[in-house]
């Protein structure tokens, strides 16, 4: 979740608000925000209240419950139409999902971690924690290295500082100096791989895509599982995977992306 700044004022806190509920991933009563908040009970109430009347939140008076509203739903619709890859992207991500007939992930970093903008699966997809509107780790998940390791030297730097660099597995990669290691070594490959660094026995290849001035715009990724590829096999989905990534980039010059504080 993106920082609370001290000059963001009441917006800020109710944005914040907004990410709370969300993290819970359902409705949430009074009391489990008010145990969890930075924020007295009268001030937690009134942002409730007011993001409640602009439909920002949903409230079921009989069950007490807050969730998320419709007029969220809204904006994300407009937000994935207007600011992110996955409108111009979404033909070519099916087209690579079909020819190598496992999940494809697109992803956009965000403050260092990746938001998952569209995720197309096959006819048998896996059971994995990425999907699209989901945040995930920068640090340990191949798309997320593979954005990470063709920003330039001092937002790479910047953003490698911000991880939070949990163990999820064996695997993962717990400093800064091991993640910077693998990013050197990314920016020779042109592909990154999660070797089971942010869930057990789920795997990927990944690219970033970049544009013409290679700035990077998103990530691409192959995702499998242990049980039908090794990591030496996902080298075989390379070339289509850079293909595709490089495909997305040119499509992408004539579409104008804000600026993302990343």
């Amino acid at each position: 979740m993106t920082a609370l700044k001290k000059n963001d004022g009441t917006v800020g806190k109710a944005l914040s608000l907004l990410d709370k509920v969300a993290e819970f991933g359902r409705p949430v009563r009074f009391s489990e925000l008010l145990t969890d908040s930075e924020y007295p009970k009268a001030t937690l109430y009134r942002l409730l209240q007011t993001l409640t009347s602009q439909g920002m939140l949903g409230y079921d008076n009989e069950r007490q419950l807050y969730s998320l509203g419709v007029r969220l739903v809204r904006l994300a619709h407009a937000a994935w139409q207007q600011s992110s890859l996955a409108p111009i992207a979404r033909p070519l991500l099916d087209q690579l999902s079909l020819k190598v007939g496992e999940t494809v992930h697109l992803g956009q970093l965000d403050h260092g971690q990746v938001l998952y903008v569209d995720k197309r699966n096959p006819t048998s997809p896996l059971a994995m924690y990425s999907g699209a509107g989901k945040i995930g780790p920068g640090y340990c998940t191949g798309i997320g290295k593979a954005m990470l390791a063709f920003l330039d030297e001092e937002q790479r730097l910047r953003l490698v500082k911000q991880q939070s660099f949990h163990r999820y597995t064996e695997t993962t990669l717990v400093t800064q100096e091991m993640l910077l290691a693998e990013l050197v070594e990314i920016r020779q490959q042109r592909v990154a791989f999660d070797r089971e660094e942010h869930e057990a026995n789920i795997i990927c290849i990944a690219a970033p895509i970049l544009s013409g001035t290679n700035r990077v715009l998103g990530g691409l990724s192959i995702t499998t599982s242990t049980t039908r590829y090794s990591l030496s096999q996902l080298q075989q989905f390379k070339a289509d995977l850079l293909e595709t990534a490089q495909n997305i980039g040119k499509l992408a010059e004539s579409w104008h992306f804000p600026e993302i504080n990343s």
